[in-house]
């Protein structure tokens, strides 16, 4: 008894005294010289006095909601798949669970796949080749290379969503343009003949089911990778006023009617709508466009942008104008145009632009292209990029010697600590430039959050959260992220 009181005395005068021990805060850092890839490191959330503030403050308010996050990853092309299977099982059974085991690796969460061949690919083709719907079937290359791989990427992590698009349709459905109608056997632009929209419209259909038979299920389509984009060596052009017409008259009814429920984006393409070129000069805002007719509209879920032109604040425009409308960031590259790539820079502009830029202006999951390439960046088709990198480069000579590039600690980042389902809240205070952050309250109660220092200075910055928070410095031109659980 005596034991007892001494017991009770001593949590009383512990609790009166808020002597609670500090929360550990997990942190991961990647630094621009590569010095550092995810290390990880501890700091202590904990009751701050005012004393305890640095010149750079940053408060989080979990009462401030904004959008529910969806997931990160990279796509995983026909060609990530064909270097996948080079490697030895093993070593290829390491990698993807580095990358997509919730707890012992990052826990990427989403990838996106092409509905027939994309510009990385090992052929040109489509589903349905032979025309006629009724010839439809999934093509021997992705039964070979892609099964196996989503298989095991699925066995690692069940969860992670598959979105898909398609880079062109099937040349029979092509004409030339929509006034002269002719037919266009060629892989490359083209646009989509009127008369096989239900075609069409089954096309999708049919894959959704083959892929769900095959135990795939697919959580999104887009309609068209660049749609305003004739150049790719596998592509279809298809304007605002196509988009809509295919969903509202074909599309949209077909899914109705077969009970799908994967979530139909439009436009999938660059911020600038490619207006650039002459024939796009009506194309501007074209997802909002689309929306305006209710019909359509219906059946759209959101879209899909990339980052090749123009800038992430057009997704803010496009959330405020129709904020019932998702959005996804869905395609950019890293490659060896301009000044050629440097891991350092690439780091800090995606960070910056892609990253935390198009989460704070709305987006719900962000996909990088790539998942892997060899070092003849490839296999890739004649037309398309012949000098892109891929979030992770394999040697062709021994498929063991890997590059892990800026865009695979990019989005290792993202998926660490951002839990599928947690939603963005409010972060704001006072900081120097070139810091950039985001932070999140996950399903399990937990907290996230990520800071850029984008200075070539290490920087000691203070997040606060009510009366709790924690100081860590930042090392130079470096991304952190956090994860603690009160």
């Amino acid at each position: 008894m005596k034991n007892s009181c001494l017991f009770l005395c001593a949590w009383v005068l512990f609790a009166c005294n808020n002597n609670t021990p500090p929360v550990s805060v997990d942190v991961y850092t990647t630094t621009s010289d590569k010095s550092q890839t995810m290390n990880y490191s501890e700091v202590s959330l904990s009751k701050m006095k005012d004393g305890d503030n640095t010149d750079n403050i940053i408060v989080l308010d979990p009462e401030v909601k904004y959008q529910e996050m969806d997931g990160f990853g990279a796509a995983i092309t026909g060609s990530s798949c064909y270097n996948l299977l080079q490697m030895k099982p093993e070593d290829r059974t390491a990698l993807l669970k580095e990358t997509f085991d919730p707890e012992e690796g990052y826990g990427y969460s989403y990838i996106r796949i092409s509905i027939g061949c994309s510009d990385f690919s090992l052929e040109d083709y489509t589903y349905c080749d032979i025309p006629g719907i009724e010839n439809f079937a999934i093509h021997e290359l992705d039964k070979r290379d892609l099964f196996p791989i989503l298989k095991e990427i699925l066995a690692i992590n069940p969860d992670v969503k598959i979105m898909a698009s398609p880079w062109t349709c099937p040349k029979w459905m092509k004409v030339n343009n929509l006034k002269d109608l002719k037919p266009y056997d060629s892989w490359t632009s083209g646009q989509l003949n009127p008369s096989f929209y239900q075609d069409y419209a089954t096309y999708f259909v049919k894959y959704l089911q083959a892929m769900k038979d095959a135990g795939f299920n697919i959580d999104a389509i887009t309609i068209q990778n660049e749609p305003l984009n004739r150049g790719n060596s596998a592509s279809l052009y298809m304007t605002w006023q196509e988009q809509r017409d295919f969903i509202k008259q074909a599309l949209g009814p077909a899914f109705e009617n077969a009970g799908i429920k994967t979530k139909v984006l439009v436009y999938d393409h660059n911020y600038n709508y490619d207006d650039e070129k002459p024939e796009n000069f009506d194309q501007g805002q074209y997802p909002l466009k689309i929306y305006e007719d209710e019909e359509a509209a219906k059946y759209v879920h959101g879209a899909a942008y990339h980052a090749y032109g123009g800038d992430k604040s057009e997704m803010l425009r496009v959330h405020e104008a129709r904020p019932d409308k998702e959005l996804y960031f869905t395609e950019i590259s890293i490659g060896l145009w301009g000044n050629g790539y440097d891991f350092g820079d690439d780091l800090m502009w995606n960070m910056r632009e892609v990253s935390i830029g198009t989460i704070n202006n709305y987006c719900k999951g962000v996909l990088v292209w790539n998942y892997m390439l060899d070092d003849k960046h490839g296999p890739d088709r004649p037309g398309g990029c012949d000098i892109c990198l891929g979030a992770i480069d394999i040697d062709s000579k021994d498929y063991k010697t890997m590059t892990k590039n800026s865009h695979y600690y990019e989005m290792a980042h993202l998926s660490k600590v951002i839990k599928r389902g947690a939603y963005r809240i409010k972060s704001e205070g006072k900081t120097r430039e070139g810091l950039h952050y985001t932070a999140f309250e996950n399903p399990n109660g937990s907290y996230s959050m990520l800071i850029q220092n984008d200075t070539d200075e290490p920087v000691d910055v203070t997040v606060r959260m009510g009366e709790k928070g924690f100081v860590h410095q930042l090392e130079p031109k470096s991304v952190s992220s956090y994860y603690w659980k009160e």
